[in-house]
């Protein structure tokens, strides 16, 4: 059961590091993790926002998305501000 309070603690360490490089692995599958690069954007009361990098040379600009606090206590997806080296968990 995910408690309230480590939601609150996973959006303040978003909120600590908004406009931060991070890098994102994100569970796709079987045996299958995508990592990308992007900037933290916003928070917002249930989700967060992040601008990624585009994927190759061929694609042109940033493309947003967004996730759920939830994604990173479920370990669906993990974040690591380069930066710092920190992991939020």
């Amino acid at each position: 059961m995910i408690a309230k309070e480590d939601i609150s603690r996973v959006k303040g360490l978003l909120s600590e590091n908004l406009g931060q490089k991070i890098k994102i692995s994100a569970k796709k599958g079987r045996k299958r993790i995508v990592v990308r690069h992007g900037i933290i954007l916003n928070t917002y009361s249930s989700i967060f926002t992040v601008s990624l990098e585009s994927a190759s040379e061929f694609a042109e600009g940033m493309r947003t998305v967004s996730f759920s606090y939830s994604d990173i206590l479920t370990k669906a997806i993990s974040i690591t501000v380069l930066d710092s080296k920190l992991d939020i968990v």
